[in-house]
């Protein structure tokens, strides 16, 4: 198995991205589950970034035993390349939804913080941990990390709806100022300080790779990833007693719950792909899966262009002249853009392109 792609991880990548397009792009009035928690909660929507953060944590540990672990010149080159690479795609993306709309030089109002920037930062930061570090005491770095971020958390009014005081929000502000970080909530859900639970995130999944790469048969495999996710679902639970689940602040809770998940998907998916065999239904996941990062960037970027063309309304006016109800309307919409995606991912599935960011 480890000699080759792991199918049942390139499906949970597939679901996820496909999830991420699904969620990220309704118009008008959508379903309550497939819109952000508002503060603590969450809701299924709130599954899928995470779930991405957790694959690419195995992902890290199955590329980076290739090399088994060594600093290398050109190892670290690769780590850092991508790094910015991602950070920086992270960056062109906001700052084409203002440079189509004729605000070329945004820079002096630009968003640092988004999605492929907190993907860049965890995946930078992991990677050298696997490189520099003894691997175990990953669950003890997971461990010391969730406990200074909840400690943060407490002493700073994390939990705090208002930007005034909640020092998540304060260190974005301070240290990047009110011009480029993010207003549509009382902290940027990819703020700076989310990060360190962020990283702990990212290390679950890492520590899952291990075990999958470790365990000799599929059946160990699938039952050390069980094991996994339901401690940490069990303890997430447990744990948002105290610190409730919230997404927009990366909670130490949300983190236990959404990995638990997802370790738990992905011991589904080795049980029916790998030990049952049944496969067939793999293949429109299979597209998203094996391009995973390429189409969740042509995704965001296609958004842009279409809304401002003002071709994502014609399309959804169409739908809701056959359709209705407005959140069924909206989810057609959304259905449909992702089957846009699917048709680009498709051409490259056929002809075996698969792009690496």
């Amino acid at each position: 198995m480890e000699s080759k792609r792991l199918l049942s991880l390139d499906i949970l990548r597939g679901i996820t991205v496909a999830g991420m397009i699904l969620v990220n792009n309704g118009w008008g009035e959508s379903f309550e589950m497939l819109r952000h928690s508002k503060w603590n909660g969450m809701t299924p929507c709130d599954l899928v970034f995470p779930f991405f953060l957790f694959i690419m944590g195995i992902s890290c540990y199955l590329s980076l035993v290739k090399s088994e672990f060594k600093p290398t010149p050109q190892v670290i080159r690769r780590i850092v390349k991508r790094t910015v690479l991602l950070f920086a795609i992270g960056l062109f993306i906001n700052w084409f939804d203002h440079a189509i709309e004729g605000d070329l030089l945004c820079f002096g109002h630009l968003r640092i913080w988004a999605v492929m920037q907190r993907i860049a930062l965890c995946y930078g930061i992991v990677s050298l941990f696997a490189l520099f570090c003894n691997h175990k005491y990953t669950l003890s770095v997971i461990g010391g990390l969730l406990a200074i971020y909840t400690a943060i958390l407490i002493l700073g009014n994390g939990y705090a709806e208002d930007a005034n005081v909640n020092v998540l929000a304060q260190a974005d502000l301070k240290l990047f100022g009110y011009d480029h970080i993010y207003h549509k909530s009382p902290v940027d859900p990819e703020g700076l300080m989310g990060t360190i639970s962020s990283v702990a995130h990212v290390l679950l999944g890492f520590y899952c790779g291990m075990l999958i790469r470790k365990r000799e048969t599929v059946e160990q495999k699938v039952i050390a990833l069980f094991v996994v996710g339901a401690v940490c679902v069990i303890g997430g639970y447990l744990l948002s007693y105290g610190l409730p689940l919230n997404k927009r602040i990366w909670s130490p809770s949300y983190v236990l719950m959404t990995c638990g998940l997802a370790s738990l998907m992905q011991a589904l998916l080795m049980y029916v792909i790998d030990i049952q065999k049944k496969s067939g239904w793999t293949t429109f996941f299979h597209v998203f899966g094996v391009n995973a990062l390429a189409l969740y960037v042509s995704s965001e970027l296609l958004a842009i262009l279409l809304k401002n063309i003002e071709v994502s309304e014609m399309v959804y006016n169409g739908i809701h002249a056959v359709i209705a109800p407005l959140k069924w309307a909206s989810f057609a919409y959304a259905v449909y853009f992702v089957l846009l995606n699917f048709a680009i991912g498709y051409v490259l599935y056929r002809k075996k392109i698969y792009i690496k960011l």
